[in-house]
């Protein structure tokens, strides 16, 4: 009977379930940020030297606030996207923040290419749009149909669009779309040794080819070179119809734009880049590797290839967006260091970009880009909460095994697996990789 005289902290410990502890939490947090706000707001009124600028996140002081009691249970990992919230934007400083800045403005340009009419049309022309649509249509009636089995006011899971990009990927990753290794010498079709980097000629710079790579037959009677161009124009893509993973979202966003689809072109700060879609029937973005002929697989890069990821950013022609907490669901065992700037500076960065993207849109649609943009952060944010709830199930002494019912996603199956296990993209038991093999150069 006496416990049920005894406060919530001193409750035997089987009795906390993860609902409590999550809320605690969260009430931790928020007393946390609001400790920061008022050590951080100006004492203008007291002539007091004006705040400092912020600090980065893996840079913040310990903040002084009520410890929690001695007796309470142990806190989960402190995540880094949670610190300093909300976040004030902050103008680059540093040389270092400089340097991000004019990186992440030089990427957002490519995505805009996208919108080129004529370019558009080409894009059309390589496209079997009477097998793309025959096929959306088939597999949009078959999900249609699977959802009113379940129910009169259920929706399919995916729209007719959807479908549409999803047999678009089918047919670019078997069909359209050849991953380059080293290219097989043009003379004799045998295999080819890299020799390195070459100068672009001026035809292939005139391409988007600021890199080509040399390679050279291996067959003694032969000895002939071979050129690899990295073309970043997408109508040189077209034409040559092969490349790593650079060419294929490149190409490949580029195909869903001209079928209709809302397109972002994601770049990974740990050397790959993908595409992400829009999805009308699910009101998000979804993520797409043409490479891997991947769809809606957030975590394939950490939880299937093994990789800790940075930075993940989307450009589209209406914006960027930091989506690291999409493909990140948990910061301490597959995050990287996010040191190339303050997240302070970062928001500045993607907020400058929005605004140089949007400035030209009418009222209604930025108000529409903005409500957009509230969905998806509330969306990020679910993420991060996800990942604390998991933390905390584990933590319980007594909680339930794994039921086994998810997916497990596979390592990385595109390239040569001498060339994905140097990359580190075997699976997660190849973290230490050996010689680094010629980065994308995305």
């Amino acid at each position: 009977m006496s416990d049920l005289n005894h406060p919530p902290d001193q409750q035997p410990v089987q009795e906390f379930n993860a609902t409590d502890l999550t809320q605690r939490f969260e009430q931790l947090l928020r007393t946390r940020r609001l400790n920061n706000l008022s050590n951080l707001r100006p004492r203008s009124r007291s002539g007091s030297p004006a705040p400092q600028r912020h600090a980065s996140s893996s840079s913040r002081p310990h903040s002084h606030h009520t410890s929690r009691p001695s007796d309470s249970p142990a806190v989960p990992p402190s995540y880094s996207s949670l610190r300093n919230l909300p976040k004030i934007a902050s103008p680059p400083q540093d040389a270092a923040s400089l340097r991000f800045r004019n990186q992440l403005l030089t990427l957002s340009v490519g995505p805009t290419k996208y919108e080129n009419p004529g370019l558009l049309d080409e894009a059309l022309s390589v496209i079997p749009l009477d097998r793309i649509y025959g096929e959306a249509e088939d597999e949009s009636q078959l999900l249609q149909a699977q959802a009113n089995s379940i129910g009169d006011n259920v929706k399919a899971e995916w729209g007719y669009q959807d479908c549409v990009i999803r047999a678009l990927l089918r047919w670019f990753k078997r069909t359209f779309f050849t991953f380059v290794n080293n290219p097989p010498c043009p003379v004799c079709a045998s295999p080819t040794v890299s020799l390195g980097m070459a100068p672009p000629t001026p035809d292939e710079a005139a391409r988007g080819a600021a890199r080509v790579e040399l390679y050279r037959c291996s067959a003694g009677d032969c000895r002939s070179y071979e050129r690899f161009p990295r073309y970043g124009d997408v109508w040189a893509l077209l034409q040559t119809r092969r490349g790593r993973c650079g060419e294929w979202a490149n190409c490949f966003s580029m195909l869903c734009r001209a079928v209709g689809g809302r397109v972002r072109w994601v770049w990974n700060a740990e050397d790959h880049v993908w595409t992400e879609v829009y999805s009308e029937q699910q009101k998000r973005w979804i993520h797409v590797d043409a490479c891997e002929e991947a769809w809606d697989k957030p975590r394939l890069y950490t939880e299937g290839w093994g990789k800790k990821m940075s930075y993940c950013i989307a450009f589209s022609n209406e914006g960027a967006t930091d989506v690291t907490r999409r493909y990140v669901r948990n910061a301490t065992d597959h995050g990287a260091d996010r040191n190339r700037a303050p997240e302070e500076v970062l928001l500045w960065i993607m907020n400058e970009i929005r605004h140089m993207r949007r400035e030209s849109l009418s009222k209604e649609e930025r108000r529409r880009l903005i409500a957009e943009d509230g969905r998806e952060e509330k969306e990020l944010r679910g993420y991060v909460v996800q990942a604390l709830a998991a933390e905390i199930g584990r933590m319980l002494p007594s909680r339930p095994p794994a039921s086994g019912d998810e997916q497990k996603l596979p390592a990385r199956r595109s390239g040569a697996a001498v060339w994905r296990e140097a990359r580190g993209e075997n699976g997660p038991a190849s973290d230490a990789p050996g010689p680094s093999p010629p980065r994308e150069g995305h």
